[in-house]
């Protein structure tokens, strides 16, 4: 144990000083950041430290292997939870009965895990008497927001420090502490090529020729959706049905919503659908590049916004929209515990409660287009639809009237911005 560090004073009523740092909950994937960190808290607080590592769906992840590497650096204690289910339903289903896109393309996948990695964190410092929860977040991302935003709501007697924020380590740095101090790398490779973050509702990736807007996409960076040019040359339908806007079928047979999405992001990658090439506006000022593999959010966000359309009129549909932007906003900027976000919550469970029916995609080399609809409570006729009938609901000679006083004000405005032209 050294000397605690001396550094700048902290601007902040959450972040800890160093004499208020004993025990420490560290966010742990056992990748290069955490793992140096892991040693780098130990050595410059002389503190204990507890790891956490959550499963949000992450695939191949051995969690065995990272709690024993945790253990073998000097964790006194190495936590696993299994929060699928939770991050499933309490994250995810909100997001698709919001049509939750970020810019038009994100869906927000680590935006929706962190506050509940976050949560789960602050639960598990609690009961293993911790003081302080460290993160591996950089200070030019989103994350810091997310993960800190939601320690200082949920519990405000918790401290937090972030090193890679506040060491002067680059990649190549941490490399040479890590072999200084006997730390292994996850996977075995010094240098991975691109940043990944991923859950089982996408999949990110940073770094590399994606820094460059000049560069089009490289095929080494797919290593979950099939590039587009590879997939099959058949095209194939898939009917995803809902019930009061929550996912619950594939092709008829009913499936749990971890399962389902789980079965969408199968399919979804063998027809190479949801690769997303994005350029985003990061809440701390930044402008970056980001590529997306969503095979599962885009069919199921495509599939549902149609489902809406149907079974809403034209004003619940206009107006949802609006509210749909600024859901995905407050969660993307790191604000899951706004009263507006939990209100908006409130109004999107409200008009999904009409949003049940089946809607078609049919997959094709990156495409996931809508060929069939149907809904118990689609507002739609058919007959009322043909140009050729008339009748029922819709009288055709009424039409005249209509036009003439729906365009009755912009006729009258018109002539007074032009009289004497």
């Amino acid at each position: 144990m050294t000397d605690k560090p001396v550094g700048p004073p902290t601007t902040t009523s959450y972040e800890a000083e160093p004499d208020q740092v004993g025990r420490v909950l560290l966010l742990y994937s056992g990748g290069l950041d955490t793992s140096v960190m892991l040693h780098w808290i130990q050595e410059n607080y002389g503190a204990e430290v507890v790891t956490l590592t959550v499963n949000l769906g992450q695939p191949d992840e051995d969690y065995s292997a990272v709690t024993q590497k945790a253990v073998d650096l000097g964790a006194i204690d190495s936590r696993v939870v299994d929060a699928r289910e939770e991050f499933a339903s309490d994250f995810v289903l909100p997001a698709i009965r919001a049509n939750a896109l970020y810019g038009g393309g994100y869906p927000l996948f680590t935006a929706l895990g962190r506050p509940l990695i976050a949560k789960i964190a602050v639960e598990v410092a609690r009961e293993t008497g911790c003081d302080t929860i460290a993160h591996g977040c950089t200070g030019k991302g989103n994350d810091q927001v997310r993960i800190e935003a939601t320690v200082a709501t949920l519990a405000p007697e918790l401290k937090v420090i972030a090193p890679v924020r506040s060491w002067a380590m680059g990649r190549d740095e941490e490399i040479a502490y890590a072999r200084e101090h006997s730390i292994p790398v996850k996977g075995g490779t010094e240098s991975a090529p691109y940043s990944i973050d991923d859950n089982l509702w996408g999949r990110s990736s940073e770094g590399r020729w994606i820094e460059d807007l000049d560069c089009a996409p490289q095929a080494d960076v797919f290593q979950l959706v099939t590039p587009p040019e590879d997939a099959p040359d058949q095209a194939e339908t898939v009917v995803i049905g809902f019930e009061e806007g929550v996912p619950v079928s594939v092709n008829g047979e009913r499936l749990e919503l971890v399962e389902l999405i789980d079965r969408c992001s199968e399919i979804g990658c063998r027809h190479g659908v949801g690769i997303v090439d994005h350029i985003e506006d990061r809440i701390v000022g930044l402008k970056v590049r980001d590529i997306y593999e969503v095979p599962a959010a885009q069919m199921i966000l495509t599939a549902h916004r149609e489902l809406e359309r149907l079974v809403g009129t034209i004003h619940q549909n206009r107006f949802k929209e609006n509210l749909d932007a600024e859901w995905a906003y407050l969660v993307y900027a790191g604000l899951w515990w706004e009263p507006l976000r939990s209100d908006l919550d409130a109004f999107m469970n409200e008009s999904n409660k009409q949003a049940t029916g089946e809607i078609g995609l049919k997959l094709y080399k990156g495409s996931a287009t809508v060929v069939t609809r149907s809904s118990p409570n689609a507002v739609y006729d058919a007959q009322l639809a043909t140009f050729s009938e008339s009748g029922g609901l819709f009288r055709q000679t009424a039409a005249p009237g209509f036009i003439e006083l729906f365009s009755l004000q912009s006729r009258m405005a018109w002539r007074l911005r032009n009289q004497g032209k």
